[in-house]
């Protein structure tokens, strides 16, 4: 495997910019990985031709020889199977729209265009993004690299599993109940789920009222996701949920010193998850970094609403409005599991919904509560070790019950309240596995987040050490 394939997404686009490496070599390189390990991990699942893509290699070394280098020149680039780039199928991994063609890009892949990246292909996700494991009827499932036997996870499975393979150096994700922090943690990478509004949606065919997705980064280290952000963020007429740019660079955030005597509350389980005793263990320790670095940690009582179920229906209704006549057609074509989600939508009533919206509520008070008294929560991020490609999730944890929503238990509450929320590689489970640390934030301080990640990777830096099997 090529050298440089090994290297995060800022000193890659150093040594590009510095001539150390070719944009050519480099595309050559990844088109070479994503075809080694493509049989085994499934990650990247349609692509652009060869030598389209090696010639737009050659025009951005052009551009570098001549000065005109963009901040990502020459980077080749993945999006997620949910989201469009022109001149590749977008199937959001359904066989009613495996032959569906984007006829242009979307916001953001549009913005990653214009800072000089590359997009080679489309990355694999679940049908609609639906699961927290990345299985659909056109592509079929995708592994985690840590262990052919496991899950990346979902919904952007295949982004993390490229990246973390040393496949893709930059790929596209989104998270709408976990799915960016929950394939971060089990592929040991860091995720970052940012405010709702920073990286713009769209644009839509239809309007999104429950609002619960945001776009954001998975990413080898974390100045790889401040030089993401840098180039997607700001304010968009296609979504009018989109946030105006923060008038500074996440990057030169991240270049200022670290904020010290922070106020920290710490949580294993909100009182409500069921947690593998080796990832608490991990995630403790991992809080008691914090304390070494001068700020105050404490152990907090109880956690925000347990809400899972009424996250899952808000969803499946939204999901159902959005597919109603595709499902009344051609029921036929959809996962059986994916159909009887979405049914599930179907049944919510006006009484229902009032409920849903008052524990919506709920956890807002709550969360408004907790960052009066602190400025950040730890959690673990997934209770347990990643289940198997096609599941399924387990039922219990060492004799002890999951709850029906128990993968997403520390993450779903921060799609319903919109607060940024970030994952962190915490050590390993005694299987070997990645362990994901969650850090939430206040309102709109994904800088905080940011720069409290990087505190912690300074202090037990996880890159260059990947999946290396692979």
């Amino acid at each position: 495997m090529n050298e440089f394939l090994r290297l995060s997404l800022v000193e890659l686009t150093a040594a590009l910019r510095e001539k150390q490496l070719s944009p050519v070599d480099l595309m050559a390189a990844v088109l070479d990985r994503i075809e080694a390990t493509h049989d085994a991990l499934n990650a990247v699942v349609s692509m652009h031709d060869r030598e389209d893509l090696l010639a737009q290699a050659r025009e951005a070394e052009a551009r570098i020889l001549s000065g005109d280098a963009r901040p990502l020149e020459g980077v080749p680039m993945g999006v997620k199977d949910l989201f469009d780039a022109k001149g590749l199928l977008t199937t959001s991994g359904s066989l009613v729209f495996k032959d569906r063609m984007a006829e242009a890009d979307c916001t953001e892949v549009a913005r990653f265009r214009n800072a000089g990246a590359i997009v080679v292909g489309k990355t694999n996700t679940p049908e609609f993004g639906y699961t927290a494991i990345t299985k659909n009827l056109v592509y079929g499932d995708t592994r985690n690299p840590w262990a052919l036997d496991r899950s990346p996870g979902g919904s952007s499975g295949g982004s993390a599993a490229s990246l973390t393979s040393n496949g893709l150096p930059l790929v596209t994700s989104s998270d709408g109940g976990g799915s960016i922090r929950i394939p971060a943690s089990f592929t040991g990478a860091f995720g970052l789920k940012p405010s709702f509004g920073r990286i713009p949606l769209g644009p839509m065919s239809s309007w999104y009222y429950i609002h619960t997705t945001s776009r954001g980064p998975i990413t080898k280290t974390v100045a790889d996701a401040a030089l993401f952000l840098d180039q997607v963020v700001g304010v968009s007429p296609c979504d009018p949920q989109s946030l105006p740019h923060p008038g500074y660079s996440y990057v030169a955030k991240l270049n200022e010193p670290a904020p010290t005597g922070l106020r920290m509350g710490y949580s294993a389980d909100f009182e409500y998850a069921v947690v593998q005793s080796d990832i608490a263990e991990a995630v403790y320790d991992g809080s008691r970094v914090f304390e070494a670095l001068g700020h105050k940690v404490s152990q907090i009582r109880g956690g925000p609403p347990p809400a899972g179920g009424e996250w899952g229906l808000l969803n499946a209704f939204e999901t159902a409005g959005d597919l109603h006549q595709e499902i009344q057609d051609s029921e036929e074509k959809f996962g059986k599991t994916f159909v009887r989600g979405v049914k599930a939508g179907w049944k919510l009533t006006p009484e229902r919904f009032g409920e849903i919206a008052q524990s919506r509520s709920r956890i807002n008070d709550w969360t408004a509560e907790f960052f009066e008294n602190y400025d950040l929560l730890i959690t673990p991020t997934v209770p347990y070790d990643p289940p198997p490609p096609r599941g399924p999730f387990p039922s219990e944890t060492e004799g002890r019950v999951q709850p029906p929503w128990g993968v997403a238990s520390f993450t779903i509450p921060f799609n319903l309240s919109g607060h940024p929320a970030a994952t962190v590689r915490a050590g390993f489970s005694k299987n070997g596995l990645p362990i994901g640390m969650q850090i939430v934030g206040p309102r709109h301080r994904d800088d905080l987040v940011l720069q409290v990640a990087q505190a912690f990777e300074r202090e037990r830096p996880w890159h260059p050490h990947w999946a290396e099997s692979f």
